[in-house]
């Protein structure tokens, strides 16, 4: 399970990273826009199960209590606490300790498996045998044997398969990554990204039993690392953006500050190599907040930031004039300026409307359009943006990254690693 919309969400939205790039920059908040809805959906919700109750299964519980499209009428964990807490978001629907209970309840028609990464493989496949459409948080697994059967398994089912990279459906990032494809930044030079968050990970527990199983993220025989946890989620967008998979990457890591009997590096590094020697760097901390988490591309026309459910283009000088960016708005970006690109500003002129800062703040983050994605693939029998395909090979750049930081090495890539 990936706790990055839950980490990050917190950090940016509410914490000191959001502050400290709008102290920096000066920027106003803006997110991602969508014309509101009078219309409901079509049919019955669908009906869905979580297994797995730790904060992102919760804040997947928190989701389908206002997500018109899908609601949950089970819920599973085998620790006892999680459950009881719970049961306060979705009271009405069943608790099970043992997952298979949650699979032979014949109404559930859908599952999110939020479990630690490494228990994913055997509730995947079950919950496919059962005929249940699965969502599965990313990465996928912390092995690409088992990454590529659950991967596998999704593909070759009747069912609709999601993997947890929320931001294959968050309309902030499709937009955004309209212009690249389009090549507006003319020819890409370079790409970045970070993301930064002072935490330790750990997580306290009534008994040793517990604190292991707990904080599973800790160690490497149960942990992909932040590559794998927290990078794979901003690794994958830059995949998307280039329209490639990487060539190589080559890898840095180290326990820096948490010194506590973890053997899962606090702070990594990594420069990803892809086609046309383009490089993606890109690092992560559990040590020091300053930052926040952002994407960064950059070509000879212009670069693009985006950050959460923000984003912006800046332009260089010498870049060609688009036609509709005198009616952009414009904003301060560190020491340049920045022409905001929200999502569906154009559906909203349609309607009549202003895009503005009245208008963006929906509440809604990349998570909830994940699942509102997932759920909407279900009742219109569409394959997924965050498929099987994509899921599996963004786990096996995950995963090669952090076999890079753990070795301190190069690895490069094959072509068969990506293959089904």
């Amino acid at each position: 399970m990936s706790e990055f919309d839950s980490l990050q969400r917190r950090t940016f939205l509410k914490g000191a990273a959001a502050v400290t790039l709008a102290a920096m920059s000066g920027v106003e908040e803006l997110r991602a826009a969508e014309p509101a809805s009078s219309e409901a959906p079509a049919g019955p919700p669908v009906h869905c199960g979580v297994i797995g109750l730790g904060p992102q299964g919760r804040d997947i519980l928190g989701i389908l209590s206002r997500l018109p499209l899908a609601q949950a009428v089970a819920i599973c964990d085998t620790y006892e606490p999680f459950l009881n807490r719970s049961k306060e978001l979705a009271p009405k629907a069943t608790a099970h300790s043992d997952y298979k209970k949650l699979l032979e309840q014949k109404d559930v028609q859908a599952v999110f498996v939020a479990t630690p990464s490494h228990q994913h493989k055997q509730i995947v496949l079950d919950a496919l045998q059962a005929g249940k459409h699965v969502y599965c948080e990313a990465p996928l697994a912390v092995s690409v044997e088992e990454a590529r059967e659950i991967a596998k398994a999704g593909k070759d089912s009747k069912q609709v398969f999601a993997s947890g990279l929320q931001y294959r459906a968050n309309p902030q990032h499709h937009h955004v990554q309209s212009f690249v494809k389009a090549g507006t930044l003319s020819t890409l030079a370079e790409a970045r990204a970070q993301w930064h968050k002072k935490t330790s990970w750990r997580r306290t527990s009534p008994n040793e039993e517990r604190q292991r199983a707990t904080n599973w993220r800790l160690h490497k025989a149960t942990s992909p690392g932040l590559m794998g946890e927290i990078g794979i989620h901003q690794v994958d967008i830059a995949s998307w953006f280039l329209g490639n998979l990487p060539v190589s990457v080559t890898g840095f890591g180290g326990i820096m500050h948490w010194n506590d009997g973890r053997d899962v590096p606090d702070t990594v590094q990594c420069v990803i190599e892809y086609p046309k020697n383009v490089r993606f760097a890109y690092d992560a901390t559990l040590v020091n907040s300053f930052g926040g988490m952002y994407e960064l591309f950059m070509g000879a026309d212009g670069a693009v930031l985006t950050q959460d459910l923000r984003a912006w283009m800046m332009k260089e000088t010498d870049s060609p004039l688009l036609g509709w960016e005198v009616y952009a708005k414009k904003e301060k970006v560190m020491d340049d300026t920045g022409i905001v690109l929200i999502a569906n500003a154009t559906k909203i002129l349609s309607a009549g409307g202003t895009p503005s800062i009245a208008q963006v703040d929906t509440g809604k983050t990349p998570l909830y359009y994940s699942v509102e994605h997932f759920a909407t693939c279900i009742k219109e029998n569409k394959k997924p943006d965050n498929g099987p395909e994509v899921g599996y090979q963004a786990t096996v750049v995950a995963l090669k990254a952090n076999e890079a930081v753990t070795n301190g090495a190069k690895v490069t890539f094959q072509k068969e690693w990506f293959d089904l």
